[in-house]
């Protein structure tokens, strides 16, 4: 007996080894992230002492103004494909939310929805944007109709694209670094082991049009998620998971502006049902559901649906003056 135990310890010691000296994966380094993923139009705000945020507004100067807002493990950069289809005509914001991409952590450590929303008015604050048309895909979703709750008057209209918030909705086939993150055990070790293979089945859980996928796109995934401080707020994230955007259709009521929705119908996050309960609960919807499409619209067909938020955004009524 006193053998099989001590053969059991060490085929756990090796098994755990194993693990690590497949999946160990330290931090990336922040200046050299900084150099691959930033461009010309990164900008970086210190909007509090250690939050620094990275943005960047591009695009038409004199247009009306687009925010975009990343998902949860996304980035900025999500957004790249629209913006060059659209910034001729628009003025566009996008930035990296705490915990993401090239910002990092927030000092205060706090990563709810609440925190997003005073980043995100904060930027727009800093950078003199009185109204703007605010969009957002998934987590980022959540909090482009919380930010429009919140500051009503600083919203033009809305845009959701496979947004959270809906409390009843049931994934499908989740991405398993989404479901590695909800282990308990399994995701302390996320402090030190990512694979870059989970990252890259995750994403082909994430998008249906596999065609765009290629190895620098699970590349700046897997390398901006180890960025200094981001693992550790996905960690608390994924702790309050379901408090991040719960909505109710008494909220969306209030919520009085034009809104697109735009829904992949084969989003294995956030179901395609979730889409029709935000169309039924806001008053100015439009909705359009993108057969074939997974979670991420806007970089597995860009085009079509630039056009469509394009043809959404000549059809609304003109600023006020």
């Amino acid at each position: 007996m006193k053998r099989l135990i001590k053969w059991l310890v060490v085929a756990l010691v090796i098994a755990v080894a194993a693990v690590f000296i497949w999946g160990y994966a330290p931090d990336t380094d922040a200046a050299a992230m900084e150099t691959k993923y930033s461009s010309s139009a990164s900008r970086f705000a210190e909007l509090e002492p250690g939050l620094r945020v990275h943005y960047r507004d591009e695009g038409n100067r004199d247009g009306r103004v687009l925010v975009l807002i990343h998902g949860s493990n996304a980035s900025l950069h999500t957004w790249e494909p629209w913006v060059q289809i659209l910034s001729k005509e628009y003025r566009i914001i996008s930035m990296d939310l705490p915990g993401h991409g090239l910002t990092g952590q927030n000092p205060s450590g706090t990563y709810d929805s609440a925190t997003y929303v005073g980043v995100v008015d904060r930027l727009l604050t800093r950078l003199n944007v009185k109204k703007a048309i605010i969009g957002g895909n998934s987590m980022g979703g959540g909090v482009t109709w919380m930010y429009t709750l919140t500051h009503p008057e600083k919203v033009e209209a809305m845009l959701l694209v496979d947004a959270s918030g809906q409390p009843t909705a049931k994934s499908g086939n989740l991405p398993i670094g989404f479901r590695l993150m909800r282990m308990p055990v399994i995701k302390e070790a996320a402090r030190f082991i990512a694979p870059r293979s989970i990252f890259e089945a995750s994403v082909k859980t994430s998008m249906s049009v596999q065609s765009k996928i290629d190895a620098q796109l699970v590349d700046r995934y897997w390398e901006l998620n180890r960025y200094p401080g981001n693992r550790e707020a996905t960690m608390k994230r994924f702790a309050n998971l379901r408090n991040m955007h719960a909505g109710n259709t008494e909220k969306l009521a209030a919520i009085k502006v034009p809104a697109m929705i735009m829904w992949g119908e084969e989003d294995n996050l956030i179901p395609v049902s979730a889409a029709r309960w935000f169309a039924d609960a806001l008053p100015q919807a439009k909705l359009i559901i993108y057969p074939g499409v997974g979670h991420i619209p806007m970089e597995e067909i860009p085009e079509k649906s630039a056009a469509d938020v394009k043809a959404w955004l000549d059809g609304l009524p003109p600023p006020a003056a």
